[in-house]
């Protein structure tokens, strides 16, 4: 958390986004629990989620600061340059974590990091991954992060209304986030 807040501070926009995803994605897997298909979720398991999604942004550290903190919509090579951060955030993961932290805690930070752009539809960034391929903690993490981002304020944007945050993750119910994932999400922000 102490490492992913430092990033935190470097993004003007993001000040309490970790602490606000950690608990949408705590709630979400409540949830979850609670319908029979994702009833073998173990304490453990769904514990390391919530502790390592603090680390899903990690990577922005070797974003530079005239792209992090823009005001307007990036360029397309902006945009390229902060698609990055996904792998460059995996990269610090195993460089610094693996040693020190246990091995499914590792695997689920560097999954977060990673792949919590992919979209269901298999159109997301960095591998293209889809549906299932998509690691469950980073289509659980998919969620929190978009829709914390919908409702909180922006250099480039005003914040949208709880009501329309909603109304935009279930447009994207089946191509950008897991159908399955959607109503338990929406039931539970």
């Amino acid at each position: 958390t102490a490492l992913a807040t430092v990033v935190e501070e470097r993004d003007e926009d993001t000040g309490g986004h970790i602490m606000r995803c950690e608990d949408y994605v705590e709630r979400l897997l409540k949830e979850m629990r609670e319908k029979s298909h994702y009833s073998n979720l173990t304490n453990d398991y769904c514990e390391n989620i919530v502790l390592a999604a603090a680390m899903h942004d990690i990577g922005k550290i070797k974003i530079p600061d005239y792209i992090l903190n823009k005001p307007g919509r990036l360029t397309e090579e902006e945009f390229e340059v902060m698609k990055k951060h996904s792998e460059y955030g995996a990269e610090i993961i195993q460089k610094t974590m693996s040693d020190i932290e246990e091995e499914e805690y590792c695997k689920i930070a560097f999954n977060i990091a990673k792949y919590h752009h992919e979209r269901y539809d298999g159109t997301g960034y960095p591998t293209g991954l889809e549906r299932e391929d998509i690691p469950l903690e980073a289509r659980v993490m998919a969620l929190a992060d978009v829709y914390d981002a919908l409702i909180s304020p922006r250099v480039y944007k005003k914040a949208f209304s709880e009501e329309k945050a909603k109304a935009i993750i279930l447009e994207g119910s089946g191509n950008q986030f897991d159908p399955v994932l959607v109503p338990l999400f929406l039931k539970c922000v």
